[in-house]
């Protein structure tokens, strides 16, 4: 009943080929064991597409930009969805702004960004000047005096108005917005945080002077760069939406983009002064489930991208200079789960190898021993003949 007989010692005939064999197929034994282990202790992950079910979330979008040479004082910072929902000149202790000189070193200590600060600054110094000034024909029920040039500024955004020629304001001779601009010419910007976003289509953009609404449309005060170049030139050290999880990638991390090289005109074939940004992003909802059980609730995101020159025609000269993301929320959601195969998996892999070696290698021995033979023998009848 012994189902594994043994054969005398005395039959067993030892050859070079076989010894040669033999190595080879302990040596590939080994090398897939190994590799079976380590694909064994790394842990796998699944993906599964699923219908995004949440609702009222909120997602955290966290960036980390450059401009190499645009100033802090010039920056604004707004946020946008499709439900209405606006943030304008975005102050927040969560977002940072740190000045840096045109060599990229920086020149000045880390602070939280508000392009308002300097104004209110200048208005509470001035909130003990009693002189009525003019507000230059805006006067309303609201702005009757104007004693700063926050004020006028104010009376003709509540009248829709653009403040143009900013010079002749006396309010503005002084104001100390106007003289940080001229401060801090030449000089860049290293702006980084995070803001919290409604869970539906949006939009947020840096751009430069303040920003307010008339009505339906999103304008920014562009009268105190007239005569300034708008160099955009940026790079993207991070961009995500959400927490990261590991082999999280985000496209756009690492990303430097400057001014194309673009006539603009036919006689003049020099760079672009100024120009808008655009990041068209779609985000994908992901839920990622780590070998412990700890779900992380985050968001991949694809991109495209492209460079609308504000001074082309067919833009009709309009275009914002800026820095644009253009979001959109996929409906479908990616649920990655991390998992290891089983023990008994591994342990049938591992017999697969070293069974499925030996059977090969002991039928590679037999046809080479019986090729040894075949050529032996013709060799010793050709020396009888």
């Amino acid at each position: 009943l012994d189902a594994f007989p043994k054969v005398n010692e005395d039959f067993f005939k030892k050859t070079m080929s076989g010894g040669v064999i033999t190595l080879v197929a302990s040596f590939l034994m080994a090398l897939l064991f190994f590799s079976e282990l380590r694909l064994h202790l790394a842990p796998q992950a699944t993906h599964e597409l699923v219908v995004d079910t949440s609702r009222g979330a909120h997602i955290d979008i966290n960036f980390d930009v450059t401009f190499s040479k645009l100033p802090c004082a010039w920056l604004s910072l707004d946020a946008m969805d499709i439900s209405g929902e606006m943030h304008l000149d975005v102050a927040s202790h969560d977002i940072k702004k740190q000045r840096l000189s045109p060599s990229g070193s920086p020149v000045s200590t880390t602070e939280v960004h508000n392009v308002q600060q300097t104004q209110k600054k200048k208005k509470k110094e001035d909130s003990q000047n009693t002189t009525c000034g003019s507000c230059y024909g805006a006067e309303n029920e609201q702005y009757k005096c104007c004693t700063t040039c926050d004020d006028v500024r104010e009376a003709y955004q509540a009248k829709g108005w653009v403040l143009n020629n900013v010079q002749n304001i006396e309010q503005c001779k002084d104001d100390s917005y106007l003289q940080m601009i001229n401060e801090q010419q030449g000089e860049g910007c290293h702006i980084w945080g995070h803001l919290s976003v409604n869970k539906v289509a949006g939009n947020f953009h840096f751009a430069a002077g303040h920003s307010y609404q008339s009505g339906s449309m999103h304008i920014h005060d562009m009268a105190p760069f007239a005569d300034k170049a708008l160099d955009f030139t940026h790079k993207v050290h991070s961009l995500s939406f959400g927490k990261p999880y590991p082999g999280m990638q985000n496209p756009l991390d690492g990303v430097t983009q400057l001014v194309p090289q673009k006539a603009t005109s036919s006689q003049q074939g020099h760079k672009a002064p100024t120009g808008m940004f655009q990041y068209f992003l779609k985000v994908v909802p992901t839920d990622y489930i780590d070998k412990a059980g700890v779900r992380t609730n985050t968001n991949q995101y694809s991109v495209t991208e492209n460079f609308r020159e504000s001074s082309d025609p067919t833009a009709g000269g309009r275009s914002l200079p800026g820095v644009f993301f253009f979001y959109d929320l996929s409906p479908i959601k990616v649920h990655i789960q991390e998992q290891r195969a089983s023990f008994l998996h591994f342990l049938t892999n591992v017999c697969a190898i070293v069974g499925g070696i030996f059977a090969v290698s002991g039928l590679i021995d037999g046809t080479v021993y019986q090729a040894e033979q075949v050529i032996r023998k013709k060799i010793e009848l050709g020396k009888h003949s």
